[in-house]
């Protein structure tokens, strides 16, 4: 592979030969427009470089924002729907309103720090005021993971967000549980509750709210006394669908107490009076827990019952999502091995476990070393 240069009028450019089509005719590439002959000869060096260690782009003038519609609908079937439309979305929002009609190849980490900046003190859609870190981090997650197929797909050299400065992640804040009290108190109010089997799962496994709302009949065996999670509600632009879980460790199985077993036990008997009484009007999705009528119960209308019966006890305010952090220091607080709790939240690693919940480590050390003195010095 070789090239040369030469001028044209005023200008200098340089042509590359590519080698011989299929039908013997010479192809070649040319570059113009460079003032000089010693441009015109780093960029000949530079593209038989790209050429030889098989990292030369096409030139193209395709845009950042022409690219990102391509690559959102390209993408689609290899993510979750949920994550292809949060993709989606945070590029139409952020993304391609910032950065949409700069050149994908002329895109540097600058224009990307300068966005990221914006971002932080007036991003909102509506209204006035910046995002979150959290969120321009997500932003930049989106891009780098565009830019990184982009260069993958031959359109791009290299992936200039590496090179981008994000916002630091801020230090977490202090994660909010009940103790066993406060959650005695809550299961004591909804003891007579139609649901009150999905509010003492919430507690005694740290099932997930769209793992809880997605769970069927089929995935329970309550003469085993244990559970599968295999699929989770989630809604997508307010719409309701069945997703499954985002990691192989997220499909688990989850063995069940006594008390729960009977519980899940009382709610059947319960469903099925009420689909006699809606004959041929229920909805027959298989799930545990709907609405009387079969059909399916919206993971938000979880959270707002759970706030409204926070309001109502005077209990501290934390989230729904809280009870499984609460679930999972409770356990790892009773002697329950880290790796078990890990398995039942259906975490990837036990790193996760562990990292998530360091703030109950320093008590398990404690106890530890007490009961090894115990042993040894009595």
């Amino acid at each position: 592979m070789r090239g040369h240069i030469r001028r044209r009028g005023s200008k200098w450019v340089i042509v590359v030969h590519l080698g011989y089509d299929e039908a013997g005719k010479r192809r070649q590439k040319w570059f113009s427009g460079f003032e000089t002959k010693r441009d015109a000869s780093r960029k000949l060096t530079e593209v038989l470089g790209r050429l030889e260690t098989g990292t030369y782009v096409e030139p193209s003038k395709e845009t950042v924002g022409a690219f990102l519609r391509e690559w959102s609908s390209a993408i689609r079937e290899t993510v979750r729907t949920s994550t292809a439309t949060s993709y989606r979305m945070n590029a139409e929002w952020y993304i391609i309103p910032h950065l949409g009609t700069i050149p994908l190849q002329r895109l540097t980490s600058a224009h990307l720090n300068t966005f990221y900046a914006d971002l932080l003190t007036d991003g909102r859609r509506r209204g006035e005021g910046g995002l979150s870190p959290r969120t321009v981090r997500y932003v930049h997650t989106i891009i780098r993971k565009a830019l990184a197929d982009a260069v993958r797909w031959n359109k791009l050299p290299r992936n200039v967000a590496d090179q981008a400065d994000p916002p630091r992640r801020r230090t977490a804040p202090e994660m909010r549980v009940w103790s066993a009290d406060e959650v005695r108190v809550l299961l004591e109010h909804v003891h007579d509750e139609r649901l009150y089997a999905a509010w003492l799962l919430f507690v005694t496994t740290g099932m997930r709210r769209g793992e809880v709302a997605g769970l069927r009949w089929e995935s329970v065996d309550l003469e085993a006394n244990r559970l599968s999670v295999t699929r989770t509600l989630i809604s997508v632009q307010n719409v309701m669908t069945i997703s499954t879980p985002k990691t192989d460790k997220g499909r688990r199985q989850i063995a069940l107490d006594p008390a729960t077993v009977a519980a899940l036990r009382a709610h059947r008997i319960r469903q099925s009076e009420e689909r006699l009484q809606w004959g041929a009007a229920w909805e027959d999705n298989g799930l545990v827990f709907c609405w009387e009528n079969g059909k399916a119960i919206h993971p938000d209308r979880l959270s707002q019952q759970f706030h409204r019966y926070i309001k109502c006890l005077g209990l501290p305010r934390i989230r729904l999502h809280d009870l499984r952090h609460t679930y999972a220091t409770l356990a790892l607080r009773a002697g329950v091995p880290a790796k078990i709790v890990s398995e039942r939240l259906g975490h990837s690693a036990i790193g996760i476990t562990l990292d998530t919940y360091s703030h109950v480590l320093p008590d398990m050390q404690e106890e530890a070393a007490a009961k090894v003195a115990k042993l040894v010095v009595g």
